[in-house]
């Protein structure tokens, strides 16, 4: 099967086949759980539920962010607005290398008498857009607001 967009994650489509389920028993159609997961495959054009479960399984995870998209959040506690200027996706895992240009630069120092301006950044990002390195204070580096 030739897709375009990605498919949603295995839990989200779990959600959508206990909400169709729920709408068919409310109408007076009785079916179980395994039976709305097979009826939801079908509906995205699979031959199955363990088809389509395979399928989710090869696919490389979806990214949180695209390139040119607008984003906030804050780095290393300050916080920013800025454009996403590149993304890398790294095959079967859930992190990806993005670079950000800032608006406006940013201070990374906390230190009164001293300053040091970063415009653009790049860093892994997880699914969840947070980096998995941590600051001194054990805050993400990185925490895009999605």
């Amino acid at each position: 099967m030739n897709r375009s967009a990605p498919l949603p994650s295995i839990e989200i489509l779990k959600q959508q086949a206990r909400r169709l389920r729920a709408e068919l028993n409310a109408a007076g159609t009785a079916i179980n759980h395994s039976r709305s997961l097979e009826l939801l495959a079908r509906q995205l054009g699979f031959k199955d539920w363990n088809t389509l479960h395979a399928t989710i399984g090869n696919q490389s995870p979806a990214c949180p962010v695209t390139p040119g998209q607008r984003v906030s959040g804050y780095y290393l506690g300050q916080p920013f607005n800025g454009e996403i200027r590149a993304l890398e996706s790294y095959s079967q895992t859930d992190r990806f290398r993005i670079a950000l240009h800032f608006d406006e630069p940013v201070d990374v120092v906390t230190f009164e008498s001293f300053s040091a301006y970063r415009q653009r950044v790049s860093c892994f990002i997880g699914r969840d857009g947070k980096t998995i390195e941590k600051t001194s204070n054990g805050e993400p580096q990185l925490r895009l607001q999605l």
